[in-house]
């Protein structure tokens, strides 16, 4: 029995078929496969991408001026981003021809680009033409996908795909013209044609349309501005390849050639680094995520006003050189300053100063400087935690409690020395007068006038300790104001913009306006995301406010301001306050007019006496003056109206009260002109006799109102 047969001839043919075919067909099945698994793992990879990444690109972030003006941009690349309808067409077509020609009729990758590529390669022996789509490009311009490896290459083509499946042709050529880079840190075909030719992107014509395009593969070596004729060479390519694909006519390709390429730069308006930008950065940091500061496209509205911001600056400067050139200022001068070699000086070594200007109807910050040159220090003396002793500045307020509890202009105060004792919790404390001399019993408005101290820390015993602690703290001044007698004339510290925001209370009849530098922030979309709160918060008495009010118009009038209008040519409206501290170390000058409330403070980083005598009112009034005459033509000046009724009375300068016939024959009945509220009700009880006939009428019609109790006059006036 046979187990086995002998094979025929066809069966031998057919093995053998078999085997030659076998191992082509497993082989082509295997490398199918192992394609096939590829593909699938890149598609998966492919997907784990977040395609709004494809959208979202870093760009400045957008500061505008209180009209709405471009000021400055801060943060993300340098890119602005258009829609594809505000690029010029030419510009369109030069970019396909250059970058991705079949870009319409392919699904992402260019298959017969890449066989073209990789034909010519292989000619040429080298790999000098990449065969990436304007997709693809998009792909690994947008999204994180590794160095140039076959390993990119292959995800870069995946996600390609992708990207053609979630967007549309003309959202992702929008998208690549926005994105790419053309060389001078321009992101962005809007950026660069502002760059490199000073016109938008759908202005550009042919020949520049041709040099941008002819940019983008190698932007800084055919550079326009480093390098036209490599950038003509570039253009002559891009204008032959239009010719060649019917983009253009030859007539109009040579026309295009013979233009000489001159570049128009202009310089696109950067970061300001100056001190008002820092306080807008400052306040960003607090109102967004730092993510959302980095990715940009913010449209950030301010109330700086760039007029106000250079006047600002340019006063400072000029009247701390003329400071420093006098004979008896003995400090180093800014002009001989040497930055060190690297970082910065902690505090500077020469004469500093700060101003501050805010808006009264509003609230936001006109302008802000917070020292000479922010290249050489960008310590913000303007801004916490910059804070000084603010001295005298500190007196109208004390002034204002006090007329708040029935104090009155008028009333009899003594310049005289302070005795030890006589100031209640302050021991022997006995502050002097600045200038050394007394000037007896005065009108209590001459104290503040004139800015006695002796007067100042008696008028402050009539507003009391705890009333003026606490209104220093409600005026946002500090949060830990000391209780002691020291604060009436300002032994404490605060910062320069706080106090100027306070003082909006006197043009604000008692109201103080919160001051802030950004009114508005959009986002990319242009959709708000935040919005000033305009925070108005009654401060002080209103009617107290304006009396205290009437009083500093005079401080520039004959009091420690006179010069103002004497030498330094103040012409408008206004009122304000001297201030000056302890061995003449801080100067202030606090003023308004009833559209801005402008504060300047000059001093040493390290205090220190500026000057002998160096009073505010010689230091930092000029500063003001400037800035306050030459403001004045875009913040007209009006005369002070008060808000409330006003009546007049007549009163006795002792009791505060009104007089009588005995107050008449003593010498101390005075008339004068309050609102109407803060006329006495009650007549005086000190100096007997019948109610002088003006003040009986006025009694009558007034309603009557709880009289302040006066205890110890004697001691009040100075004596023991």
């Amino acid at each position: 029995m046979r187990v086995f047969r002998k094979s025929t001839a066809g069966d031998g043919k057919k093995s053998n078929w078999l085997f030659r075919w076998g191992w082509k067909v497993s082989l082509l099945a295997l490398i199918g496969g192992g394609v096939l698994a590829v593909l699938i793992f890149y598609s998966a990879w492919a997907q784990t991408f977040d395609m709004k990444k494809v959208g979202q690109m870093p760009e400045r972030n957008t500061v505008f001026d209180v009209d709405g003006k471009i000021y400055s941009r801060l943060a993300g690349a340098n890119r602005l981003i258009v829609p594809l309808n505000e690029v010029s067409r030419t510009f369109i077509d030069a970019l396909l021809v250059r970058e991705d020609s079949r870009f319409f009729e392919h699904n992402g990758i260019d298959w017969y680009g890449i066989g073209r590529a990789l034909i010519r390669d292989i000619l040429s022996g080298s790999a000098r033409e990449g065969a990436s789509s304007i997709t693809q490009q998009l792909a690994r311009n947008s999204l994180p996908l590794g160095g140039r490896t076959i390993n990119r290459k292959i995800l870069e083509a995946m996600v390609a795909l992708r990207i053609e499946h979630e967007f549309t042709k003309q959202q992702i050529l929008e998208l690549y013209v926005n994105r790419i880079y053309f060389g001078a840190g321009c992101y962005g075909i809007e950026t660069a044609s502002q760059t490199y030719f000073g016109k938008s992107a759908s202005k550009l014509n042919l020949s520049e349309s041709a040099v941008l395009a002819g940019l983008i593969r190698s932007p800084n070596r055919f550079s326009p501005l480093r390098n036209p004729d490599g950038a003509a060479t570039q253009r002559d390519a891009v204008l032959n390849r239009m010719i060649e694909l019917k983009k253009i006519s030859v007539g109009q390709a040579n026309e295009a050639k013979a233009t000489r390429i001159n570049p128009h730069p202009k310089r696109m308006p950067m970061i300001q680094e100056n001190y008002a930008m820092d306080a807008v950065q400052r306040d960003l940091n607090v109102l967004l995520t730092q993510d959302q500061i980095d990715q940009g496209g913010l449209y950030i509205y301010t109330t700086l006003d760039p007029t106000v911001q250079n006047v600002a600056t340019q006063a400072l400067e000029s009247t701390l050189v003329r400071i420093e050139h006098q004979s008896n200022f003995h400090h180093p001068l800014k002009a001989n300053y040497k930055p060190p070699e690297e970082g910065e000086d902690s505090s500077m070594p020469y004469l500093e100063g700060a101003v501050v200007v805010i808006d009264n109807a509003s609230g936001g910050i006109r302008a802000l400087v917070g020292g000479r040159d922010y290249s050489q220090s960008k310590f913000n003396r303007a801004l916490p935690p910059a804070s000084r002793q603010v001295g005298s500045s500190f007196k109208p307020f004390v002034y204002t409690l006090a007329f708040t509890n029935g104090l009155l202009p008028g009333a009899a105060i003594s310049d005289g020395p302070i005795q030890p004792g006589e100031i209640e919790g302050a021991g022997n404390w006995a502050p002097g007068n600045s200038d050394g001399t007394y000037g007896g019993i005065q009108p209590a408005s001459y104290g503040l006038i004139h800015s006695r101290n002796t007067m100042s820390v008696r008028v402050g015993q009539f507003a009391g300790i705890d009333q003026v602690q606490k209104v220093a703290t409600a005026l946002n001044l500090g949060e830990k104001i000391p209780r002691g007698p020291a604060i009436y004339i300002g032994s404490f510290e605060t910062n320069l913009k706080d106090l100027t925001a306070a003082y909006t209370a006197f043009p604000n009849t008692g109201v103080r306006k919160q001051s802030y530098i950004i009114e508005r922030i959009d986002d990319q979309d242009h959709h708000p995301i935040y919005r000033a709160a305009h925070i108005a918060v009654p401060a002080l008495d209103p009617s107290a406010a304006w009396m205290t009010s009437q009083l500093m118009e005079q401080v520039l009038a004959r009091g420690t301001a006179a010069v103002a209008r004497s030498s330094l040519g103040l012409r408008i409206p206004a009122a304000g306050k001297t201030g000056t501290t302890n061995d003449y170390k801080d100067a202030w000058f606090i003023g308004y007019t009833t559209t801005l409330t402008c504060g300047v403070w000059v001093g040493f980083d390290q205090p220190t006496t500026i000057i002998p005598h160096g009073y505010g009112a010689a230091l930092a009034l000029p500063v003001w003056v400037q800035i306050m005459n030459k403001s004045a033509s875009r913040y007209p000046a009006q005369q002070f109206q008060p808000t409330m009724p006003l009546a007049t009375a007549t009163v006795c300068s002792m009791s505060n009260a009104l007089a009588t016939t005995g107050c008449e024959e003593a010498g101390t009945a005075y008339d004068i002109t309050l609102p109407v509220d803060k006329v006495p009700t009650q007549t005086c009880q000190i100096h007997g006799g019948e109610p002088a006939q003006f003040a009986q009428g006025l009694d009558n019609a007034i309603p009557k109102a709880i009289p302040k109790l006066f205890q110890s006059f004697r001691k009040f006036f100075g004596g023991r």
